[in-house]
């Protein structure tokens, strides 16, 4: 269950990276700029805890899977970012491809 715990973790600190990427302003804004180096490296540290117990395959999907909807969520809600129906049912098929892998795949054995 920890290991859960940190792909969650891990999942947030990446998508608190991202964001502030965009508030960082290719590196000149020096706050988000620290955000964007301390997300990513916590984000890469938490997702190799998960690796111990959780196949590759599975964490990657679910992290990057998970983070896709989550940063376009953000885009959307505060960078003014548009969403059209193409991108909201392609970010769900996503988010149901994560879930039919996890959910049904006999390739991904813990």
């Amino acid at each position: 269950m920890n290991n859960w715990i940190y792909l969650i973790v891990a999942i947030v600190s990446e998508v608190v990276a991202t964001s502030a990427l965009k508030a960082s302003a290719g590196f000149t804004v020096l706050i988000p700029s620290i955000i964007v180096a301390v997300g990513y490296s916590s984000a890469f540290y938490f997702l190799s805890l998960t690796l111990g117990t959780i196949p590759i395959g599975m964490a990657y999907s679910v992290w990057s899977g998970v983070g896709i909807a989550l940063v376009t969520l953000i885009g959307w809600m505060f960078f003014n970012q548009s969403l059209d129906l193409p991108a909201i049912i392609g970010i769900l098929l996503i988010v149901a491809g994560v879930i039919v892998m996890y959910s049904f795949s006999e390739s991904i054995a813990y």
